[in-house]
């Protein structure tokens, strides 16, 4: 591009300096001048239209729409082309596939794992403007053991058990007399009784099943100070026979007959529906579900409870991480428009707007998010204790597909589908753990 400017700047002057030789033509050397501006000008604004940024994430749903709404604005407001793509439940997979040939999306959202799988492929992004206003609750999420933040984290994910509270009150449950999982099958027995499906999971889509055993898994391993195992985790050992205990508790609800009947077939989607119109009671979805459930029915009632405890010494809790969080990666050949890109989502007006989409409170301290009766919970429960997902934190990268696959067994009632569960989850987490 220096090369073409100098090189019109130069024909420029050759043709000015031709004119005054010839005399009498000198008013004519401004107007080439002019002309050679004008088609700088137009060559830059056809270089701006060529720039293609693709940007992918796992998100789905409300969420993704309001991403999507924002890159889209963002391409009116800049002339560059923003490739989204929301593939949903083979995000992963797709991710490592890029990851193996070094071929990643210019941006792209994290799930989760910004230091611990994306911390090589990620830009830091400490000296952007936006970096001194990461809220302190997720900073610390985000940064690794060098003080490098690889994204700006547009919401903070802090989450529970969701609930139709029109169908606990139809059963007569009373959410905050749920301490333990053992309260939990109580509840879920009344409220079979009342003619209403107690969890709905649409395990057609397989992360669904996943969410269950990042719920589920802290109350066995991390939760509880009596038999604590997260320290075991961390150093590479993998307690089987307290697997056996989370995968069995999944078994005993399909058994009792607690999970919708179409459970393998039926996705996300119907999820929403249940929970929306009050065909279920619970399910196991972070508060943007409260978002998508209200979409499908503006008058439904939804609340958020926190997780039980696996027994009565310990406390309910709740989990939270990265929702969404976006970085840019460092080998872009268009780094700079994805800058530009990242920034624009941190505008407080565009991470506000995404934020209230996620139903989660934002991630920077500038942007406040309206989420009205989530935000009422998430007062209301702000002394309970909070643990990082499971996956994420306890167990090396690459075991959320195996918690899934194994999942879908328990559900589809395989011979030994618990047990089984138990000794793959011990054979990967082995495999795959690294000191």
């Amino acid at each position: 591009m220096k090369f073409k400017k100098l090189l019109a700047l130069g024909l420029a002057l050759g043709m000015m300096c031709s004119l005054a030789a010839c005399g009498g033509q000198e008013s004519s050397a401004p107007a080439e001048s002019e002309t050679a501006v004008e088609n700088e000008a137009a060559e830059e604004a056809v270089e701006t239209k060529d720039v293609t940024i693709t940007f992918a994430t796992n998100v789905v749903g409300t969420k993704a729409e309001a991403l999507e709404a924002a890159c889209k604005a963002f391409e009116e407001e800049t002339g560059y082309t923003v490739d989204f793509q929301a593939p949903g439940d083979s995000y992963e997979e797709l991710m490592k596939t890029k990851m193996s040939a070094n071929e990643l999306p210019d941006v792209f959202t994290t799930h989760g794992w910004s230091v611990a799988r994306y911390s090589d492929y990620l830009m830091p992004v400490n000296d952007l403007e936006f970096a001194a206003d990461i809220d302190d609750q997720i900073k610390s999420v985000i940064t690794d053991a060098e003080g490098n933040m690889f994204v700006l984290p547009i919401d903070i994910d802090v989450a529970g058990i969701v609930y139709n509270v029109d169908a606990l009150e139809t059963a007569g449950v009373n959410p905050d007399d749920i301490k333990t999982w053992a309260d939990f099958g109580a509840a879920c027995e009344k409220i079979k009784a009342a003619g209403i499906t107690p969890v709905h999971i649409g395990g057609k889509d397989t992360w669904t099943i996943g969410q269950f055993f990042d719920w589920a898994a802290p109350s066995y391993y991390v939760t509880d100070e009596a038999d604590n195992h997260a320290a075991e985790l961390k150093a590479g050992t993998f307690d089987t026979e307290t697997w056996e205990e989370v995968a069995g508790l999944l078994d005993s609800w399909v058994k009792a007959g607690y999970l919708n009947t179409d459970v393998l077939t039926s996705d996300y989607n119907a999820d929403m529906e249940a929970l929306a119109n009050g065909t279920t009671a619970f399910c196991f979805y972070g508060n943007s579900s409260v978002v998508d459930a209200k979409n499908v029915n503006p008058d439904a009632n939804i609340g958020m409870m926190p997780i039980p405890a696996a027994n009565e010494a310990d406390e309910p809790s709740l989990i939270a991480g990265e929702d969404v969080a976006v970085g840019v990666w460092k080998d872009s050949e268009v780094k700079d428009q994805a800058v530009e890109l990242l920034n624009y989502l941190a505008r407080p007006e565009v991470a506000k707007t995404i934020a209230e989409a996620a139903g989660c409170k934002a991630g920077l301290t500038t942007v406040t998010a309206e989420i009205g009766e989530i935000g009422t919970y998430l007062e209301k429960y702000a002394d309970v204790a909070t643990f990082p997902y499971f996956d994420r934190e306890y167990l090396p990268s690459g075991m959320w597909d195996i918690m899934c696959s194994t999942g879908a067994d328990i559900l589809a009632q395989k011979d030994g589908a618990v047990a089984n569960a138990a000794k793959v989850m011990e054979q990967n987490f082995n495999d795959k753990f690294v000191q």
